[in-house]
């Protein structure tokens, strides 16, 4: 094992928690590594908001430019991030095992103002899915946009007036950030995907390819892999209010989708199980019956709005 495999990475603490997480896996195989750090775009510009600025690929177009150039031989990613196209000659070659999955509030002071029906909370997040689900179960709190690492939006959720803000559990709880002041969101359906780390690598690369099959947990690939199809089959990204959630009990898969309009008035949801043997349809099976149902009007809307 002679060759040095460059992990490219972006430069948040999380991303680098991630990026190290593989290194010491592939490590303890006995493999040689260096890391990579590379800015993205999403890194660079943390004033506008992620729907107006072509969500798809943002936090991964950098890592793809830097793997397909050989600047890099392996990229990690937060698979929620990942576009469901790879780009031609990159593929996903291993998904990890996957972390908590649920959204989290994090709070100034206290949660009373969830139950106090006349107060208008002001709620702090980019992401359209968090806040279709939030304004459908409270349709008159304000939400304002929430943009940069984790790090950075804790500090600006600590500066502003706000009440509070919705995080990824996976993100805070991995870089030991997580504060008292924060409850996990039963209620609200995960994005596709939340909670995992891929990596991918050059098509042509099967040194790279096979030092990171033995890093790839099935159960997670299979049950991402649901929730991304039923993602790619609504046509959706980080613009689209989509949600998804597959796991496996007792050799059978049980999946959780849903569409929700902008606004949140509207809201689509489906459930649907099969053995494992026959999971892999589950997602394009759930999207279609969404889609049927008028799911195509709320993501034609939606399109037709920006």
């Amino acid at each position: 094992m002679s060759k040095e495999i460059k992990i490219g990475t972006r430069e948040s603490q999380l991303a680098l928690w991630q990026a190290n997480k593989v290194k010491d896996l592939l490590e303890a195989q006995g493999y040689s590594t260096v890391l990579v750090p590379i800015k993205s775009e999403g890194d660079i510009d943390l004033v506008t908001p992620l729907y107006e600025i072509g969500v798809q690929g943002i936090f991964t177009k950098s890592l793809d430019i830097a793997l397909l150039n050989g600047r890099i031989d392996i990229a990690v990613h937060s698979l929620k991030d990942v576009p469901t196209q790879l780009p031609t000659g990159i593929i996903q070659a291993a998904v990890l095992e996957r972390g908590p999955v649920k959204d989290l509030l994090v709070y100034k002071t206290d949660t009373a103002f969830l139950d106090q029906p006349e107060y208008v909370a002001n709620i702090a997040t980019s992401s359209v899915r968090r806040k279709a689900q939030w304004l459908r179960k409270y349709p008159q709190h304000q939400l304002h946009n929430l943009r940069g690492n984790v790090n950075t939006r804790l500090q600006k959720l600590a500066a502003e007036y706000w009440d509070g803000a919705i995080f990824a559990t996976a993100g805070l709880e991995r870089i030991g950030v997580r504060p008292p002041t924060s409850v996990e969101i039963d209620w609200m359906l995960p994005a596709p995907a939340q909670g995992a780390v891929v990596s991918v690598c050059r098509e042509n690369d099967d040194y790279c390819r096979q030092a990171l099959e033995a890093l790839n947990d099935l159960s997670t690939a299979l049950c991402t892999r649901i929730e991304r199809d039923f993602l790619r089959t609504l046509m959706g990204g980080c613009t689209t209010p989509i949600s998804a959630y597959a796991s496996i009990k007792d050799g059978v898969v049980e999946f959780n989708g849903e569409l929700c309009s902008l606004n949140g008035d509207t809201l689509l949801s489906i459930a649907d199980r099969a053995p494992l043997e026959e999971a892999a349809v589950i997602g394009k099976r759930a999207a279609e019956k969404i889609l049927t149902q008028g799911g195509d009007k709320i993501v034609a809307q939606i399109k037709n709005g920006k």
